[in-house]
């Protein structure tokens, strides 16, 4: 997980890139959708990007993009997933609804939480989330930014929308002059800065 510090680096030298020569912009957001295949990433923006310990990924449109020509400019490949922001105390899910193209706020009831569970723990480290359980009308997702593993229901027509709706997409931060098409693409969310250039 990184660290708010370690966003604030990468957020200052993208910056720092893009104001050289007025060389080009820079963008972020959680990625929704991603097409290996085609190297087409589609992100929901971050509206509070001057507070990276706060993101709000919550600008629409969503934005398409393609990644780098260069494979060696983009980290690791990014995870999709809809799920945009979890409000821990009134239960509330923001999603993005690929099929109406907006953002919906859903109730959640929690049936078990467990916190302090790192990507190592045993308990997710060879899991694939989310799970969700039509049968017994629950999901089960492991959120490594807030090391929290999370049993919740919602209500039941929400169990016909994709699997994704319950994750959340990994954060991405690019460099770009042509709006499509990204020069540089960092995920953020995979990114560990301390070994950088080692």
């Amino acid at each position: 997980m990184m660290t708010t510090c370690a966003k604030t680096a990468v957020i200052c030298s993208l910056a720092v890139l893009a104001g050289c020569a007025n060389f080009g912009r820079v963008n972020q957001g959680q990625v929704v959708d991603y097409n290996s295949g085609s190297g087409l990433v589609t992100l929901i923006s971050d509206s509070n990007y001057h507070d990276p310990a706060h993101p709000r990924f919550d600008v629409l449109p969503p934005v398409t993009i393609r990644v780098p020509e260069d494979r060696g400019e983009m980290g690791p490949e990014p995870e999709p997933g809809k799920l945009l922001h979890l409000d821990w105390r009134n239960h509330r899910a923001a999603i993005f609804d690929a099929a109406r193209g907006s953002i919906r706020t859903i109730s959640y009831v929690v049936i078990s939480e467990q916190d302090g569970v790192t990507r190592a723990d045993p308990r997710v480290s060879k899991v694939a989330y989310p799970i969700v359980d039509r049968d017994r009308k629950t999901v089960t997702s492991y959120f490594p930014r807030y090391r929290k593993l999370l049993v919740f229901s919602v209500p039941s027509e929400c169990f016909d929308l994709p699997d994704d709706t319950w994750k959340m997409g990994d954060e991405v931060r690019y460099y770009y002059k042509d709006p499509p098409s990204a020069l540089r693409l960092m995920n953020v969310s995979k990114t560990d800065l301390s070994k950088a250039g080692k």
